[in-house]
């Protein structure tokens, strides 16, 4: 059983692909009328934001209000926080309001792992970013969407059950200030995949070697290598120590030199899929044609993020060895199929 869920290192193959087919079973249910289920009815989730967020909050709250739980959200600015008082005692105070689970986004690396170990809570600790370390459910999402799409078949649409061995993603831009990109090597490379990284040298961290991928500075050099999925990671300007100085002559020489443009999209791959983990810098990393193209995720990415949280919810605070009420022959949960879920 999952007791948090912090970093995609700490996934086996084994459970993360239970966290995705759980994810696939959850996004069956968000095509009906009713989307909500009884799942956590009478749990408190809490989403602890002390970095701004509001795409990654809104889908936490959509995920746990889809499961039936009651949510709190705790902004840091404007709250106690900003007047001087410690994670330690914002997280005494949370267990004495009967949390059952935060999701915690924090601009120090390591603090949701304190959070989850120091012994403050009892609550499960799901980590929604923190610093340039971990973002799991970001890279959990990206996992399902390339599986969906590279995977699936007519019988089976997600892929349910399968890894993404054989598969090659190139992973583009920012590293050095990206978690989103620390997730999903750990992760693709958990499911088999081949993972290759693309940035200038400056914007690669130091001591990468260890990393189970490959590097390269030329972006035309790995697209001719057709990958099966392109991520164009945003160039995080607000993370670096200047505002962008001293990473990268300008704008015009990044975006020339690792920017999607429509000449680097036509030399993908037909199957090959385009993702980027939002908000887009359009006509940097990314252009309009790349974006907006029919092999462009991006937008599904955001849908399938709110079934990935769902699962990672459920399997945190109801699952509990197999899920509750799977058959062995289907592993389909009767609490998410059954149309009495929806009453």
């Amino acid at each position: 059983m999952m007791r948090h869920l912090l970093s995609t290192a700490d996934l086996d193959t084994a459970a993360a692909i239970r966290v995705l087919d759980t994810a696939s079973q959850m996004a069956a249910t968000q095509g009906r009328q009713i989307k909500k289920l009884p799942t956590l009815r009478g749990r408190t989730v809490v989403n602890l934001f002390f970095e701004d967020s509001t795409r990654t909050r809104i889908s936490f709250e959509t995920a746990a209000k889809r499961l039936s739980a009651d949510v709190i959200n705790f902004a840091a600015k404007g709250s106690s926080v900003s007047k001087g008082e410690s994670l330690k005692d914002t997280a005494l105070t949370l267990e004495a309001m009967g949390a059952d689970a935060i999701v915690i986004r924090h601009q120090a690396s390591g603090a949701p792992h304190t959070l989850a170990h120091a012994g403050w809570t009892n609550a499960a600790v799901l980590n929604a970013g923190d610093g340039t370390h971990q973002h799991p459910t970001q890279a959990l999402l990206d996992s399902f969407t390339i599986r969906r799409h590279l995977r699936g078949t007519a019988d089976n649409p997600d892929g349910v059950g399968a890894d993404l061995s054989g598969l090659h993603v190139a992973v583009v831009g920012d590293v050095l200030h990206s978690r989103v990109a620390r997730s999903n090597v750990d992760l693709l490379h958990t499911l088999g995949a081949r993972v290759t990284l693309v940035a200038p040298p400056t914007l690669l961290p130091v001591g990468i070697e260890p990393w189970p991928c490959a590097v390269s500075y030329h972006l035309d050099e790995v697209l001719a290598e057709e990958p099966d999925a392109v991520m164009m990671l945003r160039v995080q300007r607000e993370r670096m120590s200047t505002a962008g100085g001293g990473f990268f002559p300008g704008p015009l020489e990044y975006t020339r030199l690792y920017g999607l443009d429509a000449r680097r999209l036509a030399m993908l791959p037909e199957h090959a899929i385009v993702m980027h983990p939002g908000p887009m810098n359009r006509g940097l990393e990314i252009s309009a044609d790349a974006a907006d193209s029919p092999r462009s995720v991006i937008v599904e990415q955001v849908a399938n993020g709110v079934a990935v949280r769902m699962a990672a919810l459920y399997l945190l605070l109801a699952g509990d060895g197999d899920l509750p009420g799977t058959t062995p022959t289907t592993g389909a949960i009767p609490a998410l199929t059954s149309p009495e879920a929806t009453r």
